[in-house]
């Protein structure tokens, strides 16, 4: 038996056969209620909402974050039912009026993260 790294097998490989069959079992809402988590949690770090604080504050981060999960829940709406959408939305709010007052310069109602799909958030 040779050595050579096209007959030896990669151990830290990716199963990718494998990981596609677990995806396939998971329903669609499953799938787009985890995208959105996973931005909000990023949003709320680059907000500097975690324990480190101001460590990890990025606000143009975060801009990003927020407007992709806004486009995300709105491109999704019709598809995950309000028992999934409502909190959503409601930590989308949160994270938009936290994202509001971090920023030293106000964005104009309606001009703020996501607003373009939520609709001007005040506060």
């Amino acid at each position: 038996m040779s050595d050579t790294p096209s007959e030896s097998p990669d151990v830290d490989a990716p199963d990718f056969d494998a990981m596609a069959r677990d995806i396939a079992e998971v329903p669609a809402v499953e799938v787009i209620v985890t995208v959105a988590v996973n931005l909000m949690s990023a949003a709320a770090v680059k907000l500097g909402l975690t324990d480190e604080g101001d460590k990890y504050k990025d606000l143009d981060e975060a801009r990003k974050l927020v407007t992709a999960l806004a486009g995300l829940l709105d491109a999704s709406a019709t598809e995950i039912s309000s028992f999934h959408a409502a909190p959503l939305r409601d930590g989308l709010k949160s994270l938009q009026l936290a994202f509001r007052e971090a920023s030293l310069v106000r964005d104009e109602p309606g001009q703020g993260p996501g607003e373009k799909y939520t609709g001007p958030i005040y506060g």
